[in-house]
């Protein structure tokens, strides 16, 4: 008898240390489910923020150039962990658009942070975010003196961005020549 004893309080504990063990699992499941996506709208906010600072310091750099006269040139350090910058010459404005789970402005509305529109567009679960710098009014943006799009994806590398005064170009605009170094 004794060893019937020992043999079913082995088996007991064996079932009671799965039983926990499945229990923990569940619960950790439990909260991942919730945490994992409140931890990717707070990471998708920083990379937000990261973008609108990256263009205000491209448009910050625009109006240093523009102000000090023509052949002025600066040259810019930009990281783009998300999304992508797009310098559109045709429009004479700079564009980020970053696909986020954070919808970062109401859906549909115009936001202003920085002097710089934002607005989110809700599209299949997730939301669009668009950061844009237009300059059509004031300035003639190309890339590289066309009139063209260049799209800079997200890179683990740094883009080194060149700015250039070219001077008056058409409709008394200044050119401001955007290129990559």
């Amino acid at each position: 008898m004794k060893f019937c004893v020992c043999k079913n309080r082995n088996a007991q504990v064996w079932v009671e240390t799965v039983l926990y063990t499945l229990i923990a699992f569940t619960i950790i499941g439990l909260v991942l489910t919730y945490v994992k996506p409140e931890i990717e709208k707070f990471q998708d906010k920083a990379v937000i923020k990261q973008s609108i600072t990256i263009m205000s310091d491209l448009d910050s750099k625009i109006s240093e150039v523009e102000k000090n006269g023509e052949g002025n040139k600066r040259v810019l350090d930009v990281a783009i962990k998300k999304g992508y910058l797009r310098i559109e010459g045709l429009n004479d404005s700079l564009v980020f658009e970053i696909e986020s789970i954070y919808p970062y402005t109401e859906p549909g509305e115009k936001y202003y942070e920085q002097g710089i529109e934002i607005s989110t567009l809700e599209k299949s679960g997730k939301n669009k975010i668009t950061l844009l710098s237009n300059y059509s009014e004031t300035l003639n943006i190309t890339y590289i003196g066309k009139e063209e799009t260049k799209i800079l994806p997200q890179s683990s590398t740094f883009y080194r961005i060149s700015i250039e005064n070219n001077g008056q170009a058409n409709q008394n605009k200044t050119e401001i020549e955007i290129g990559i170094v």
